[in-house]
């Protein structure tokens, strides 16, 4: 039997982690970070549902932490052998899993001093940044359309998916005695048509079995040329300079910062947007940039970056004490700093001190998973809480997204078309329940049988050996309910709640009808009801639903 395993990416956008197991082998397909709600972030502190120790390789897809952050954790809980991936990948990532392994412990640190002050028990990061290191020694790069064989039984060749530098989609050919290889290709994340850095993804034809990434499924974000695209940022920087505040950019640290900058002092050199200091908040971006730089020659546009990163315009901050002493600057100016979806990182310390000013513009330059600051923001949020302190949003919200790494809904289908016939079946991953809906819909349209997609849940099974594919429903154990993944959850609920009532509380007109409903509020939560009693249900709330969602609960 040969059993395929969805640990993560399924019906969400992050946590990418797949298993192929045969008799021979156990070869793991990127072993990612989960982020957005807590419920999903808790599975990172969770065991993994495999014995780490027993994993015979990994094949590594790029290396964004939603595919490579959970890396040192593996390691330090017991693998021994090699990771896979591109030379690139290789070299980006002995920056980001070390910056990753960082920001946990300082997050950490940060989080037991408020648990202390409420007496509650230390919790401990994930991994460290010493464990981050010591994952890095299992690393060992390839170039593209190369065999190699992982694992006793397995080979796997890595081609460009034009998503980042080092990003490829995976073909992977398993033994099968007396048979033909099962031949399955894992799409890993593509990129867009005129993406700035890289080229059109890449791959062969005619395989049993593709796993296709769906983030943004059913969406046709109507592809720009190069002008266009620097058009549309031209018009979101021109309204924010006339605010004459603070433009924040939250920001990947690796190439979408790169292409960002490249665009913007284009933009001020050509005199259409004014001219300004670009600070780079991130230290890792800084690291990434001195990694592309040297992989320039590989990149589409490569000069053009080196030659950006170099103007007057760009600054790096590289302190802590420089990132807090941004806060004292007037006037516009733009920020660019990680994370992308504002779940970590320098960025949330700009929005805590920038978000309350209405002369403040935030700009959301790629896709926003549920259950993130990032798209509470972007879905409206009047008021959020970031580390533990309520701020109410006055600034201005915008949305870009041609400078998406993902091909959009259109291209996702194209790229399926390309890798036709396809044997057996599709696995739609790494995206959200309704996009992926609407992926299987468009790839009926170009003669895809419904009956072969398959959107597989959080931790299912399927056996990939007969001649059709077959849920193993016996040996699907899912950490967490498969419906609250890219989901609010009762955390985003409760930090939504707590607004709410000081909302209510406020607007009451004396003291006396204050005391009131504090009083019903004691009552119904006395009263221990599930939901039943009308004095429990939502307090009511003039305007628009507010989400709002604290870090550090």
């Amino acid at each position: 039997m040969i059993r395929l395993k969805f640990h993560g990416a399924a019906r969400t956008v992050t946590g990418s982690c797949y298993m192929i197991e045969t008799e021979r082998a156990k070869v793991l397909v990127d072993c990612g970070m989960f982020q957005g709600s807590k419920t999903e972030r808790e599975l990172n502190y969770r065991p993994f549902p495999f014995d780490p120790a027993a994993v015979t390789a990994v094949l590594l897809t790029h290396a964004h932490i939603d595919h490579s952050g959970l890396l040192p954790k593996l390691v330090k809980h017991g693998y021994k052998n090699r990771i896979h991936c591109i030379a690139a990948t290789a070299d980006l990532c002995g920056i980001m899993l070390p910056d990753s392994g960082n920001i946990q412990e300082t997050e950490v640190r940060q989080l037991n001093q408020r648990r202390a002050k409420r007496g509650q028990v230390e919790v401990v990061p994930v991994y460290t940044q010493q464990d981050a290191l010591n994952s890095l020694e299992h690393f060992e790069g390839h170039p593209y359309e190369t065999w190699i064989t992982p694992a006793p039984g397995i080979r796997a060749r890595y081609w460009n998916a034009g998503h980042l530098l080092g990003s490829a989609s995976i073909e992977v050919e398993v033994e099968q005695e007396g048979q033909k290889p099962l031949r399955i290709l894992f799409s890993g994340d593509l990129g867009p048509g005129n993406k700035m850095l890289q080229p059109d993804p890449e791959a062969p034809t005619s395989f049993d079995f593709v796993l296709c990434e769906s983030t943004y499924g059913g969406r046709d974000r109507f592809e720009r040329s190069e002008e266009g695209r620097r058009e549309i940022l031209a018009r979101e920087v021109n309204e924010a300079a006339s605010k004459q505040g603070a433009l924040l950019i939250p920001s990947f640290a690796v190439e979408r910062t790169q292409e960002l900058v490249t665009d913007l002092v284009k933009l001020m050199e050509d005199g259409k947007v004014p001219k300004a200091n670009i600070f780079i908040d991130s230290p890792l971006a800084s690291k990434a940039t001195a990694i592309f730089t040297r992989h320039a020659s590989e990149l589409e546009h490569g000069a053009d970056l080196t030659r950006a990163f170099n103007s007057s315009y760009v600054r790096s901050t590289e302190s802590v004490e420089d990132s807090k002493a941004l806060a004292r600057f007037t006037g516009f100016r733009i920020i660019v700093s990680a994370s992308g979806m504002c779940e970590a990182g320098r960025i949330r310390h700009h929005l805590k001190n920038h978000l309350w000013q209405a002369s403040t513009t935030v700009l959301l330059a790629g896709f926003q998973a549920e259950g993130s600051l990032g798209r509470i923001l972007q879905d409206g949020a009047r008021t959020v809480t970031i580390m533990g302190e309520e701020i109410s949003v006055k600034a201005s919200i915008r949305q870009i997204e041609d400078y998406s790494g993902h091909a959009d809904g259109p291209e996702l289908v194209q790229w399926v078309k390309d890798r036709l016939p396809i044997g057996r079946s599709i696995f739609l991953t790494h995206g959200e329940e309704q996009g992926q809906r609407a992926l299987a819909e468009d790839l009926g349209g170009i003669g895809v049988p419904n009956d072969c997609i398959f959107i597989p849940t959080l931790d299912s099974v399927y056996d990939l050996s007969g001649t059709a594919c077959a849920f193993l429903a016996e040996e699907t154990h899912p950490r967490i309910d498969p419906t609250m993944v890219a989901r609010f959850d009762s955390h985003n609920d409760m930090a939504d709640l707590i607004l709410d009532i000081r909302d209510v509380v406020d607007k009451a007109g004396d003291e006396k009808s204050r005391a009131v409903i504090l009083r019903r509020l004691r009552r119904a939560l006395a009263a221990g009801d599930t939901g039943n009693d009308p004095a429990r249900r939502r307090l009511p709330v003039s305007g628009p639903s507010r989400r709002s969602r604290g870090w550090e609960e």
